[in-house]
């Protein structure tokens, strides 16, 4: 019982993690890259337009996108190293 509850403490720690990871990661591309820092990229030509603005109109989007399957393959791999997969 004691090693079921140490499994699930730390089945949960690592899901938090990643969690607080991809939390990091989606605010710093949606308001760093778009808001904060966009005076800083606006000399980096993308797409014909300037990399703050890339990062506002389609690049958070994309991150997020990119953030779901990220998540959804780190939980798979999680599942499986504490045997709870499907």
């Amino acid at each position: 019982m004691a090693d079921d509850n140490t499994n699930a403490a730390a089945y949960w720690k690592a899901n938090v993690r990643t969690i607080l990871g991809c939390l990091v990661v989606w605010a710093f591309v949606s308001y760093g890259c778009a808001i904060l820092f966009r005076p800083l990229l606006a000399g980096i030509p993308i797409g014909g337009t300037d990399l703050g603005f890339w990062f506002a109109q389609q690049g958070s989007i994309l991150t997020f996108i990119a953030l779901i399957f990220f998540y959804a393959w780190k939980m798979n791999r999680l599942d499986a190293k504490y045997s709870l997969g499907e």
